[in-house]
């Protein structure tokens, strides 16, 4: 049709309107790269900001939405890049966004067993835990870390995602507690956090202590001045399978503090893509994709938070159910799986030998370290022992896959 209406017309006027169309399609690109701009200006303006939101941007943080907050999902190293560095050496996090409390009062211990499965009378002082939030139904709420101070409260850290229902349960039980006379208190911090993880964290991180940092094995917590700033609280924990420690600062040093880290050659800045394949590699479960309220402890393969106190005296929500499935088994159990070809992901569906449904992935992702798919993912009881042979439907084909030990590679953790 267009050689029809331009027959007989010169070229100058062809080229003209030819040139004015490209100019329409050039500002048409633009005004729709603007209106995409200012719709993730606009989401972000209404998303929550940790106190490192200016310099994750400032150092090229690809920023996203995490939980109801603006968090870095990588920098400008690729994300295998980052992931194999933090295996290597070091790397920050930025975990502000978590929930960080403290629980006061002479009732704190018997007022936190009172929500979660862990026993905490048993954990000596400055020594923590991974435990889980449970309902009457036997569901996990949340999965959080509680750790036993020497300055008297509990210091509890729980996920972003959950905040706003921790801290209404937690208040709830509260009110409960207040009401028959005892004595607890919550206090929820309005601290920054942040991550040093990696085989060369306690050299980077000794440099600013003055405390030998080897007197402080996994799951063990202290104050200390680091760098010269007061009152951190270091907590040799993380969520990568390596060494690392979580710092709660004041959020008027944090800044500070990353810039001391950084200035290290051994650090580099990490954001969320890493931090997710490589707890996926550790066999760390993530709430809300491996673990929810409709996922008991029992069925999360996550028994071993259960203290044996606890277990005898059934004095924790959802004991009536969780405590008899220990010894019955259940009908379902989290596993991990291996596979070679196209990346598993979430809601896969895991198959038989003969492909009939038998569960369903519910986080997977092309290991770095392994160079092969890495998954986990809920099955029938029947083939949760490791080295079963099953598939998993990718792209409406069957690959084969292979059940397997968690976790994928070995973890580094501190003993001392």
């Amino acid at each position: 049709m267009w050689a029809r209406l331009s027959a007989g017309v010169g070229p100058s006027v062809v080229g003209r309107r030819a040139c004015g169309e490209a100019r329409l399609r050039r500002a048409g690109c633009a005004a729709r790269e603007r209106q995409r701009r200012d719709a993730s200006s606009s989401a972000q303006t209404t998303l929550k900001k940790t106190p490192l939101f200016d310099f994750h941007r400032a150092h090229g943080g690809k920023m996203v939405e995490f939980a109801g907050w603006s968090m870095p999902v990588q920098y400008k190293d690729s994300h295998i890049s980052s992931h194999m560095h933090i295996r290597e050496h070091c790397a920050i996090f930025d975990v502000s966004h978590m929930l960080q409390t403290k629980v006061h009062g002479k009732d704190r211990i018997r007022f936190m067993e009172s929500l979660v499965v862990a026993d905490i009378s048993e954990l000596k002082d400055n020594q923590g835990t991974l435990s889980l939030f449970t309902n009457d139904k036997g569901g996990i709420i949340d999965d959080l870390i509680v750790t036993k101070t020497d300055q008297g409260y509990l210091y509890v850290v729980s996920n972003a995602g959950c905040a706003d229902k921790d801290s209404a349960h937690m208040k709830a039980r509260l009110a409960e507690f207040k009401a028959s006379g005892s004595d607890v208190d919550l206090e929820f911090l309005d601290e920054a956090l942040v991550a040093l993880q990696g085989p060369s964290m306690s050299q980077v991180l000794q440099e600013g202590l003055k405390e030998d940092l080897s007197r402080l094995p996994f799951m063990t917590s202290a104050l200390a001045t680091l760098f010269g700033i007061p009152d951190c609280r270091v907590t040799r924990c993380g969520y990568t399978g390596e060494d690392g420690v979580e710092i709660s600062v004041p959020r008027s040093r944090v800044v500070e503090l990353t810039e001391r880290l950084l200035a290290h050659s051994e650090v580099k800045l990490a954001g969320l893509g890493a931090r997710d394949s490589l707890r996926l590699e550790a066999g760390l479960c993530l709430y809300g994709n491996d673990i929810d309220e409709s996922t008991t402890p029992v069925e999360a393969t996550l028994v071993w938070t259960i203290g044996k106190r606890r277990r005898q005296a059934k004095d924790f929500p959802g004991a009536d159910i969780i405590v008899p499935q220990i010894k019955a088994k259940t009908a379902r159990k989290r596993v991990g799986l291996v596979s070679t070809g196209p990346p598993v992901r979430q809601h896969t569906p895991i198959l038989s030998p003969d492909g009939k449904v038998i569960g369903e992935v519910t986080s997977g992702c092309p290991s770095p370290c392994l160079k092969k798919n890495v998954a986990m993912g809920y099955v029938n009881a029947a083939f949760a022992k490791n080295g079963t042979e099953i598939q998993v439907e990718v792209r409406k084909k069957a690959v084969a896959a292979t059940v397997s030990k968690m976790p994928f590679i070995p973890t580094n953790y501190y003993s001392g």
